[in-house]
């Protein structure tokens, strides 16, 4: 079962300046639009070829279905992983 934690949550960790590892595994032009501040955007095709450039991590898309399969495909390799709910769409902080 993939951890999930709240978009508000997840900017609380931010304020608090802990560190936070963030995949946006949305697509480039989701990604024009903003993104977290921080975040590392790696699309969802690339997550399986580009799995060594993370490790414990938040995982964000637009709704919060594309992050749900990334959290699959990334917990399949082991990685410890949350979803982040609803996605980008509730997303309450900045974003850059």
């Amino acid at each position: 079962m993939t951890k999930q934690i709240t978009p508000e949550e997840v900017n609380k960790r931010l304020l608090k300046n802990e560190m936070v590892h963030i995949i946006d595994v949305r697509e480039n032009a989701e990604v024009k639009t903003g993104k977290i501040p921080g975040a590392k955007h790696i699309p969802l095709g690339q997550l399986a070829l580009r799995k060594h450039e993370f490790d414990q991590n938040i995982v964000v898309c637009q709704t919060g279905n594309r992050s749900k399969a990334a959290c699959g495909i990334l917990e399949a390799f082991g990685y410890d992983v949350e979803n982040m709910i609803g996605g980008m769409n509730n997303w309450p902080g900045k974003l850059e």
